[in-house]
């Protein structure tokens, strides 16, 4: 599940987030991140930090370094 996950997340970058045009205001990027804690904690908390991440994309937030 997790390679499925992994491939999804790279699909994203290669083909989708090129065409967005946005920048994450984050390093690494949300979906780097995600990827990190995926491999690194696994799939449940892995999941649970990327939504974390997602909460704190917003114009208030300074972004900066955030590593999982």
């Amino acid at each position: 599940m997790e390679a499925a996950i992994s491939k999804a997340i790279k699909f994203y970058q290669n083909f989708i987030s090129p065409g967005l045009g946005l920048h994450c205001r984050f390093w690494p990027s949300c979906s780097e991140y995600t990827n990190q804690a995926i491999k690194k904690y696994g799939l449940k908390k892995g999941s649970l930090l990327f939504f974390k991440r997602i909460l704190k994309c917003h114009p208030w937030h300074p972004g900066g370094i955030d590593l999982p």
